[in-house]
């Protein structure tokens, strides 16, 4: 009698346990169902900001802490926000700030013409060549010092140039972003600087990567890992070496540009041409950007595998 009540106990227990697990699959499913989709596509309810994408692939982002204060990765075919953090933040762009700069000189200057490197250019602080006043450069390799290894000095003789002075310069700028849409970019010197009323934010530096990238001249310069550029009127040649260091370590890395300053940290802006995927990524203010990057392209790569 008694082993019969046990084992009619030990019967009813096991369907309890059943019961719940069937309970917490069901669940799961849903749970599943509902979420997914809107992390792939990017999208989210009406009103909402889009779903950042931890948790599609977990094994694939190592960290608990996101390491940036900003971070958006979209694959550029479909339009997919594949990953965002604090993207629409407005941060100190440092060096990312020369995406601008150059874009306004292709479309401003003539690359052929005959730039001389003025006394406050070459005193430009903080990364350059150490040109000298009185050098002439033309105005394409002026660029490409900016855009490689993201020489100030090389920025300052370029807009100058091009604008007439710096001031001049930074106006064409703010109207580019204004035409652009991008509504929290407001830029007050042409190299990237620190300054209260200079910021941008990775949603912004995404859209113009994007446009950047759409000129042929641009999308050359920024995938050289290195060059040489010689004055007209010297023998003096200076090495440029990129400082972009996922460009020849990382297959179908294409540049973009680097950027670092106390105030914004390290950045970075990397197109990724992989596997039939065009990736962008935007690090803003990271102190290990390269890692970061390198662990946030793998995981970009494996979800748009994924969704294929």
């Amino acid at each position: 009698m008694r082993h019969t009540r046990l084992c009619g106990f030990a019967r009813r227990l096991l369907l309890r346990r059943l019961s719940c697990f069937a309970l917490f699959l069901v669940g799961a499913f849903l749970q599943q169902a509902l979420w997914t989709p809107a992390v792939w596509a990017g999208t989210a309810p009406a009103g909402k900001r889009p779903v950042r994408a931890v948790g599609l692939l977990p094994e694939t982002l190592p960290w608990r802490i996101v390491p940036a204060h900003s971070i958006l990765l979209k694959e550029l075919r479909s339009g997919r926000v594949l990953y965002e953090h604090e993207s629409e933040k407005r941060l100190s762009p440092a060096s990312l700030t020369k995406i601008m700069s150059a874009l306004v000189i292709l479309e401003k200057g003539r690359l052929e013409d005959q730039a001389t490197v003025s006394k406050n250019a070459a005193r430009a602080h903080k990364t350059h060549l150490r040109l000298k006043a009185g050098e002439v450069f033309r105005l394409e390799d002026l660029l490409k010092a900016m855009l490689i290894v993201s020489a100030n000095d090389a920025c300052l003789a370029a807009v100058e140039h091009v604008g007439g002075d710096e001031g001049q310069f930074v106006m064409l700028m703010n109207a580019k972003a204004a035409a652009l849409g991008l509504a929290d970019t407001h830029f007050s010197n042409a190299c990237g600087f620190d300054a209260s009323d200079h910021y941008s934010t990775a949603e912004d530096l995404a859209k113009l990567s994007e446009v950047a990238l759409q000129h042929p001249v641009f999308r050359e310069l920024v995938r050289e890992e290195r060059g040489i550029i010689t004055p007209i009127t010297g023998h003096r040649a200076y090495v440029l070496h990129n400082t972009n260091r996922l460009l020849g370590r990382i297959p179908g890395v294409e540049g973009v540009k680097t950027g670092f300053t106390s105030k914004a940290g390290r950045c970075l802006i990397a197109k990724v041409s992989q596997n039939g995927s065009d990736l962008l990524l935007v690090i803003l203010n990271s102190n290990r950007r390269w890692n970061t990057a390198k662990s946030l392209i793998d995981y970009g790569l494996r979800v748009t595998e994924a969704i294929r």
